[in-house]
């Protein structure tokens, strides 16, 4: 079976080099706090083009965090997409607020600001909720339409969150997501982009009271270093020393694969021209590449199809959040999720990794062409 991620083959490019940080670690013992996270945050936070950067113990507390910062709770609706991971809108009840879902562009599968723009003016008109802010997502490695929804959040006096967990070091027009919005949040996941060796998050900030309040919040509500005098109720949400060091290193090869992961994808456009729908990225936009992404019409078909070669395939996202039994009863913008809706039963994720080899995608191609010429 071909792999769906290969990690392995990334681990054996730096495994002496993953392996000594993981040693030094193990020597100085300082395994909470050590100094490697507040290098892996400083250098986090200039790639990202960022002021600040705060490590946390996964990509969901990273979210989180910054609406609780900025007072989000109840009678409060924070707009995010239909077609995204759970974690997105999980963290909205957790804060007490609603989440208000919002439906995707077509091509590029990112939250569209038409639809933004609907779903603000009905909660407006509705009057039971006020609009606080919208959280976008970077999904399946690329930006979502920052200046557009940039653009109205400061008309509609809205924070704007850039979920970057699926697309983290993904640019649009030469800048980070953090050009355009107040946070950003990403996850170290094993599978994503940039992952660690378990679980971990980060939470990006330019402004410097948002960073204090942030970092008080994610250790117990501590104030200053005194972490027995609490200023605040808290929580308890840190990046591992060992798991920094990790980073460190995977920081370091990370602009190289997201290069060799956009090669891996012009490969994959020119072979399965004609047979599927391929990709489509935002213009200016360089992904990430989190996924590979392909539409077509018989998606079961197909995957049933990949399998039979050896090709493993994953279904993204097969029911919407609003179709979820969890968030069924929360509020959807006007004009409804068609896009979502449509879209959740037509995509399907290819292999994709920055070690992906030409002949494999050839292997893979010739599956997909196959299954096409059949009539599927």
């Amino acid at each position: 079976m071909i792999p769906f991620i290969d990690l392995q083959k990334q681990r054996a490019r730096i495994a002496d080099k993953v392996d000594a940080a993981i040693a030094r670690v193990l020597a100085h013992g300082q395994f909470i706090f050590g100094p490697e996270v507040k290098q892996f945050e400083a250098e986090l936070a200039a790639f990202s083009q960022a002021k600040h950067c705060i490590g946390n113990a996964n990509g969901t507390d990273a979210l989180v965090l910054p609406l609780w910062a900025w007072g989000v709770g109840k009678g409060d609706a924070v707009f995010c997409p239909s077609f995204t991971f759970a974690a997105t809108a999980e963290i909205v009840p957790w804060v007490d607020a609603t989440p208000v879902f919002v439906d995707v562009l077509p091509d590029t599968y990112n939250m569209d600001p038409a639809s933004l723009e609907a779903a603000i003016a009905g909660v407006k008109k509705d009057g039971k909720l006020k609009p606080k802010a919208v959280i976008a997502v970077d999904l399946f490695g690329q930006p979502a339409d920052y200046p557009a929804i940039s653009a109205i959040c400061k008309r509609e006096g809205l924070k704007l969150i850039a979920d970057s967990a699926q697309g983290f070091g993904c640019t649009l027009n030469g800048k980070h997501p953090m050009h355009w919005s107040d946070a950003v949040t990403t996850s170290f996941f094993p599978a994503k982009p940039l992952g660690c060796y378990g679980d971990g998050g980060a939470t990006l900030t330019n402004d410097d009271s948002d960073n204090v309040l942030m970092r008080s919040i994610a250790f117990h509500g501590a104030s200053g270093d005194d972490k027995y005098n609490c200023a605040r109720i808290g929580m308890n949400s840190r990046l591992d020393t060992i798991q920094a060091a990790i980073l460190i290193e995977k920081l370091a090869i990370f602009a190289d694969e997201i290069k060799a992961r956009n090669e891996a994808a012009d490969r994959y456009a020119q072979m399965l021209e004609g047979l599927v729908q391929t990709p489509k990225v935002i213009d200016g936009g360089v992904s990430t590449w989190a996924q590979y992404v392909i539409e077509t019409d018989d998606r079961d078909g197909l995957a049933a199809h990949l399998r039979t070669r050896e090709v493993p395939t994953a279904q993204y996202y097969p029911k919407p959040l609003h179709k979820q039994t969890a968030y069924a009863s929360f509020p959807i913008g006007a004009g409804g999720m068609k896009v979502s809706e449509t879209i959740a039963h037509r995509v399907l994720a290819l292999p994709m990794h920055p070690y992906l080899d030409g002949q494999t995608q050839t292997k893979i191609a010739a599956a997909v062409r196959e299954f096409v010429k059949a009539g599927g």
